[in-house]
């Protein structure tokens, strides 16, 4: 963060300071700022964050022990670390974003880029970070930091070094983003897809869709709406980007896109791709596994180029990642058995194109197993999402569809009553009785997909298959 007074950092949260020790109005703090107390070194600044499973006030004591220069705090803690006491600290870290951002947007030349979509935000947020990084000092979240509060925190991590800022806006209801990208006022914003991800607490797709525009009406004039020609929905959003008086760049496998993928092969090692961006043809060689993170890649080239990024440098910083990101399609095991972890998260259109590449990266000789768990935040969508999934499963092929928890039965019942009725599929409550059942059901060849949101915990059983077959 960049530096500031307690008095100025006060005033931008509307907060009530309250010393000690040798510390007054005058005092200066630069640290960072954080919700986790285990993340807090010498000179940061804590947020005490009211949470649902804990408090983040019982944290203030171990903050100040731990170095901490101030905490943020919606009431005054007993504790030997000077405080602002504010109202709501989610508000407070906002204010803080917006204004650590825009002074130093006012200072120099940080570039900001915003990224939503219904899948693939991730993804897309480290390939531009991994391709940015050599061009200047670079800002991206850890993690999925794309909500209320980790998007804040990302933001607050830039300094006067920083070139460039990407940001990830995730949400699970109307506004969100609209408030999230109207603290940065994005200069570029990639919009990947409109699914059925989060549908149930958005409302439906349409409701969805408007929720995912949020990012295009927050651009700034003169900014850039980096679009998924291939996506009808994220293509109607053209004429916002138009309102606003912003320029659309185009990216997918049509001939409209200035950025598009004209050919495509996946293999087991990764996916090369014939590409065409802005009537130059290259060969784009990515390590990543399967043929959906193409279409994040050209996203991250067309936000790339925006910025002015030379498009040989950019598609060689691609090649360079061997891993989006842990849990997502990650290669683990070994030889005899391989497995794809991608259970950080899991949406109708995820599940379907891991599965694809399952089939795709599975020789002849070769079975497939899938790990199945639950799709969350479908809402009433959730029964027919499922069903497809599982119908999907039965007609790529795969030999073995392994179900696990009691919210992913109906994807259970749908392979079993599309033909997996002989022992292809089978149903365990718990990541443990899968996990038995696998490590002595797995033989040489099998290649196995682990798939299903962060709620349901698979991302731990695939980890335990990757050391059990490594």
């Amino acid at each position: 963060m960049i530096a500031l007074t307690l008095a100025q950092l006060a005033r931008i949260v509307s907060g009530r300071p309250v010393l000690v020790g040798s510390d007054t109005l005058g005092t200066v703090v630069s640290g960072a700022v954080d919700t986790d107390s285990r993340n807090i070194g010498p000179g940061d600044v804590f947020v005490a964050k009211p949470g649902e499973a804990t408090d983040g006030h019982l944290f203030v004591g171990g903050a100040a022990d731990a170095g901490a220069a101030l905490a943020l705090v919606e009431r005054h803690i007993d504790a030997p670390i000077s405080q602002v006491v504010v109202d709501d600290v989610v508000d407070a870290i906002a204010a803080l974003a917006r204004h650590v951002v825009g002074v130093v947007r006012a200072r120099g030349d940080l570039r900001i880029a915003g990224i939503t979509g219904s899948n693939g935000k991730t993804t897309t947020k480290n390939l531009l970070a991994r391709i940015l990084q050599d061009e200047g000092d670079t800002v991206a979240p850890r993690a999925s930091f794309n909500n209320e509060v980790g998007a804040p925190l990302t933001m607050l991590r830039v300094d006067d070094d920083t070139r460039f800022l990407v940001s990830e806006f995730g949400a699970s209801a109307p506004g969100e983003i609209a408030r999230l990208a109207g603290l940065v006022e994005p200069d570029l914003g990639v919009v990947l897809m409109v699914g059925m991800a989060h549908a149930g607490g958005f409302g439906g797709i349409e409701a969805t869709f408007h929720a995912k525009s949020e990012l295009v009406r927050a651009l700034r004039p003169g900014g850039v709406a980096v679009l998924n020609a291939d996506d009808p929905r994220v293509s109607a959003m053209a004429p916002i980007a138009e309102e606003i008086g912003a320029s659309v760049r185009w990216f997918g496998r049509g001939e409209r896109a200035e950025v598009r993928a004209v050919d495509v092969e996946v293999t087991a090692t990764g996916t090369v791709a014939a590409i065409v961006v802005d009537g130059e043809a290259r060969t784009l060689r990515l390590r990543v596994l399967g043929e959906h993170h193409v279409m994040n890649a050209l996203a991250a080239l067309a936000a790339a180029t925006s910025f002015g990024v030379d498009l040989d440098a950019a598609i060689a910083r691609l090649e360079a990642v061997e891993l989006a990101e842990r849990w997502r399609m990650q290669p683990l095991g070994g030889d005899r058995v391989r497995i794809i972890n991608d259970a950080y998260n899991a949406s109708p259109d995820s599940m379907a194109a891991a599965l694809r590449t399952l089939a795709q990266i599975t020789a002849r000789d070769e079975r497939m197993v899938a790990v199945l768990g639950a799709m969350s935040e479908l809402g009433e969508y959730a029964g027919e999402e499922h069903d497809r999934v599982g119908l999907l499963a039965v007609r790529l092929g795969v030999q073995r569809i392994v179900v696990v928890g009691d919210d992913a039965r109906r994807l259970f019942l749908s392979a079993v009553g599309e033909g997996s009725w002989d022992g292809e599929a089978v149903f365990f409550s718990t990541a443990d009785e899968a996990y038995d059942y696998l490590v002595t059901e797995l033989r040489d060849g099998d290649r196995v997909l682990v798939k299903s949101s962060n709620s349901a915990g698979l991302r731990h059983l695939g980890d335990r298959l990757g050391e059990a077959f490594s």
